[in-house]
C-alpha cells in the first residue's frame, strides 16, 4: 500500500519515499510506504541534487500554499469568498478559520508547545528522514495563500562548503524531476500559474545569499503542484519503482 495521509510518515519501519531522492529506502518494506507532506516534497526534491554535491547543513523555508492543499471545500470557498467580495457582498467563510479572499494567514494547523504548527513540523521531520540526515537543521513558516492550486516556497540553504548560483544552476539543470525557470532579464521565475498541471518542480530566483559571508548560503524560489507531484504523481512514481525495481 503507499499512502497518502500522515498516519505513517514518521513511522521508522515505514519508508518514506521521494523516488527522485531514496528510492532504495523500499526495499524490505513490510507492506506499506508513505509518501510525504507536499510542501516537503516541493522543497527537497530540488535540494537533494544539491545536498548531495555539497551537504546541506540548515534549511529556512517560508511556503505559500494553495487552496487546493486544504481541499476541494477550501478552493470553492476561495472562490466564493472573492466573488462576494469583488461584488461588495458578506460572506461567512465555514472551510478555512480566517476570511480567504485577498488575504493570508498561518496555515490551518494545530500549533505545538514550541510555536510551530503540525505543517512546519511535518517539514522538519521528514526531510531529515527522507535525507536519512538527523543533523540538517529545518526551519520553517507556513502560509496559506489566496491561490487555487500549486504551492510555492522561499527556500534558503546553508552548505558545507561554499557555493555558487552558477554552481546550483549546473546541478539543476541535470536534475530529475526539476525545471529551471530562472530569467533575471524578464523578472520570469517560478509561479503557481505554471507549475499547475505539471509535475516538474519549478525552481528559479537563485541568488548568493547576501547575509553570509562565507559564501555558503543561497536562496531560491520554487512552485509545484502540491496535487500532482506532492502526492499523486508521487504516489504513481512510487509504484513505478516498485515494480520496475521488484521491490513488491
Amino acid at each position: 500500500m503507499v499512502d497518502n495521509s500522515s498516519a505513517f510518515r514518521m513511522d521508522p519501519t515505514v519508508p518514506l519515499i521521494i523516488p527522485e531522492i531514496n528510492p532504495e529506502a523500499m526495499k524490505g518494506h513490510k507492506g506499506i510506504i508513505a509518501n510525504p507532506n507536499c510542501s516537503t516534497i516541493i522543497a527537497i526534491t530540488p535540494l537533494w541534487p544539491i545536498h548531495r554535491k555539497n551537504r546541506i547543513h540548515r534549511l529556512i523555508a517560508s511556503t505559500y500554499q494553495a487552496a487546493s492543499g486544504a481541499g476541494a471545500a477550501a478552493m470553492a470557498e476561495l472562490e466564493e469568498s472573492t466573488r462576494a467580495h469583488l461584488e461588495n457582498r458578506p460572506y461567512k467563510n465555514t472551510v478555512l478559520p480566517h476570511p480567504y479572499a485577498f488575504n493570508l494567514f498561518s496555515h490551518n494547523s494545530k500549533i505545538d508547545a514550541s510555536g510551530y504548527n503540525e505543517e512546519e513540523v511535518k517539514m522538519a521531520k521528514e526531510t531529515k528522514k527522507i535525507f536519512a540526515d538527523s543533523e540538517i537543521r529545518v526551519s520553517a513558516t507556513c502560509v496559506r495563500v489566496p491561490v487555487l492550486r500549486a504551492h510555492s516556497e522561499a527556500l534558503t540553504i546553508e552548505c558545507e562548503r561554499p557555493i555558487t548560483p552558477g554552481d546550483v544552476r549546473d546541478i539543476l539543470k541535470k536534475a530529475p524531476g526539476v525545471k529551471l525557470v530562472d530569467d533575471p532579464e524578464k523578472n520570469y521565475f517560478p509561479m503557481p500559474k505554471d507549475a499547475t498541471g505539471q509535475g516538474d518542480v519549478l525552481v528559479g530566483r537563485i541568488r548568493q545569499d547576501s547575509s553570509d559571508p562565507s559564501g555558503k548560503s543561497i536562496a531560491l524560489f520554487v512552485a509545484g503542484d502540491q496535487l500532482l507531484k506532492g502526492a499523486a504523481l508521487n504516489a504513481v512514481q512510487i509504484a513505478e519503482v516498485m515494480i520496475e525495481k521488484g521491490y513488491l
